[in-house]
Formats: structure tokens, C-alpha cells, sequence
């Protein structure tokens, strides 16, 4: 059955915040996304279970303890379940996202780090396993991301990143968007790009550039255009991917403040994908409830896993002190503080 506005899922974020003030009750939508039809055990896949007073099942099966987050990339996490969920709604449905500085500092989060590892780990599960790819009319080319520096220019410029857009064509706009990293602009790796994001079948358009025929061959049909004999620039020749290069670049130098690293750029690429392939959505919370549906459905990643190596930036040091537990957004009754006046004794009224 679809799922119900202001039911399955919060309309706004006022009503987020109503929803979910408590993080006793942020575990329990958590439980029922993962186990819709019943609790089902992760370690022996039993069925059978009872809640006990912490809000945990205990399995009747192997009589472990189990956690609606057990599992999930919120697996062992000490910050609370409210700051979580306000931090996917402000991720999902802003047309810019958030940066983890505004993050931590909007949600009084103790380090930088906390916030950075939140987000990086709902970018993990952005891309749903086996999602359709894109089909009919579909645009292809590549741009970089990367400052002006000496050397080769073009296609093969050194100390930038090479990424590959598609974009479905309509009959009056473009549709759905796939952007990947690409080593090089050789025929192997578009040919790669290529099956991962594009149905064969599909009518590829590209530029002239030499690797697509190869690339594209008894997979797919290929219209091309040389923009140097056309005479035309770029952005008229393939107008989607162009569109959607500008939009992606804008974004990372805008919110992002270009402050991103090769190791983790197709992450900010998948979370880019994900608000813009939904841009039509009716429902702002529909985002929210699909971006932690995915959440519950995917394994853990730790801190350090998120920490690769291979950056042109450095990744986020580890804390040089003990983090303390976030402070949850739950604040209980605080009153109506704009009614409390001061008065010339010191003493304050309500």
C-alpha cells in the first residue's frame, strides 16, 4: 500500500518535531519500518519475540537482545534518535541539503566530526539497491570537478576529478539523473558508467568525443555530434547534462563551500541525485520516510571505514578530547521563556 502524508509520515518539519520529541518514540518508528509484518530476528531470523521494558526485543529463538538500530548505520550510535531525525529531514528536504558546519551548529553538536559522520552515513544508503536505470532518450557526457591548474588541459587534466552525468530526455524537460566518478574518459570506463546507469537499448546522445561508439556498440543506439564541426557551443548541443554540470558545481561550491574530497565526492553526488530525482515530489515527508526506510535496510559503517585514504583533502582528525553525548532535542517543558520579565530586584515573573 502507498504510503499516507501526516500517517506513515510527517508533513512538515513542525509536525516532524511533534512527532518525534522524544528518541523513545523515534525507536519506535524506527521498528516499524524495519519489521513492518513482525519482529524478525537479524541473528537467527526467528519470528518470534517480545518487547522488553527498554523497548528492545528479546528473541525466542536465541534470546538475544536486539535493537530497532542494531545493524543499521545508526548501529551503537550515542547520539540521540531526535537529533537523527531532524538532521535527515534538514538533509532530504532542502533543495541544498546541509553542510556538517551548519549541521553541528544548528543541533549543538559537540564536535564536527559527529555531524560529518552523520551525514556521510545516511549518504550511504542513498542509492537504492537494484533501482531502475534510465531509459528512452538519454544524454551523455562528462565535465570535472577541480580549480584551474597547470598542465594537461580538458579530458585528461591532472589533479581534478573526471565525472560522467545521464540524463533521461522528455517530452518537454529531462527526467532522472545518474552521476558517477570515472577514471578516465577511455571506452572501458564509460562502457562501465554506461551499464550501471543506462538500460541497453536506449538511444545514447554524446559529443563527438572518440571512445563513445566503442563504448555505446551493440548496446545501445548512438546519435553523436562533433561539437567543433557543428560550430555550436556545449551547452546547446547536449543541454541536459550541461544544465545539470552547472547545478552540481553551484551546489558543491555553494552549500559545501567546495570543501570536498575525491575519496567521498560520489557521496555527495548520490545524496544531489537523491533530492533532485525527487524534485517533483508532493509530499516533503514522503523523502524523510524513504531516505530512513533505507537506513534501517542497510548494514552498519563505522567512523573509520568512513576515514579512507586516497583524498586530495584531509578527512576530519579524530576528536582530541572525550565526546560527551549530544544533548537530545527532547527539552521537556521549557515553559513560555518570552513571558519572563526581569525585574529591578532581580527576581522574575511569569
Amino acid at each position: 500500500m502507498p504510503s499516507t502524508a501526516g500517517q506513515d509520515y510527517p508533513r512538515s518539519y513542525a509536525q516532524l518535531r511533534s512527532w518525534f520529541n522524544e528518541d523513545w518514540k523515534c525507536l519506535d518508528y524506527l521498528d516499524w519500518l524495519r519489521w513492518p509484518n513482525g519482529f524478525a530476528c537479524p541473528h537467527c531470523s526467528c519470528e518470534r519475540g517480545w518487547r522488553a521494558p527498554d523497548l528492545r526485543w528479546r528473541c525466542a529463538g536465541c534470546d538475544r537482545r536486539v535493537s530497532a538500530t542494531a545493524g543499521t548505520i545508526l548501529h551503537g550510535t550515542r547520539t540521540p534518535l531526535t537529533v537523527w531525525f531532524a538532521a535527515a529531514w534538514h538533509l532530504v528536504n532542502s533543495k541544498v541539503g546541509i553542510s556538517a558546519t551548519q549541521l553541528q551548529r544548528e543541533m549543538e553538536l559537540g564536535s564536527y566530526q559527529t555531524a560529518w559522520a552523520m551525514l556521510h552515513r545516511y549518504r550511504s544508503v542513498m542509492v537504492r539497491p537494484g533501482r531502475d536505470r534510465l531509459r528512452g532518450d538519454v544524454e551523455v557526457d562528462e565535465s570535472y570537478l577541480g580549480g584551474p591548474e597547470p598542465g594537461i588541459p580538458g579530458r585528461g587534466a591532472l589533479g581534478k576529478v573526471l565525472f560522467a552525468a545521464t540524463v533521461e530526455l522528455d517530452e518537454h524537460s529531462f527526467g532522472r539523473v545518474r552521476l558517477g566518478i570515472i577514471p578516465d574518459a577511455s571506452a572501458e570506463s564509460l562502457t562501465a558508467f554506461l551499464d550501471g546507469a543506462v538500460e541497453p537499448g536506449s538511444r545514447v546522445i554524446t559529443d563527438g568525443w572518440s571512445s563513445y561508439p566503442p563504448a555505446t556498440r551493440d548496446h545501445y543506439e548512438h546519435h553523436n555530434t562533433s561539437i567543433a564541426a557543428s560550430g555550436l557551443p556545449a551547452h546547446v548541443v547536449l543541454p541536459a547534462t550541461h544544465r545539470v554540470f552547472s547545478l552540481v558545481k553551484r551546489w558543491v561550491m555553494g552549500t559545501l563551500q567546495g570543501s570536498v574530497s575525491s575519496a567521498h565526492l560520489q557521496g555527495y553526488f548520490d545524496e544531489w541525485v537523491f533530492r533532485f530525482n525527487r524534485r517533483h515530489s508532493r509530499s516533503r515527508g514522503l523523502q524523510f520516510h524513504t531516505l530512513l526506510s533505507q537506513a534501517v535496510g542497510a548494514g552498519p559503517i563505522t567512523y573509520r571505514e568512513m576515514r579512507l585514504a586516497g583524498r586530495t583533502r584531509p578527512a576530519p582528525s579524530p576528536p582530541t578530547r572525550a565526546r560527551s553525548r549530544p544533548a537530545s532535542l527532547d527539552l521537556g517543558d521549557v515553559g513560555l521563556p518570552w513571558r519572563r520579565l526581569v525585574l529591578s530586584s532581580g527576581r522574575t515573573t511569569p
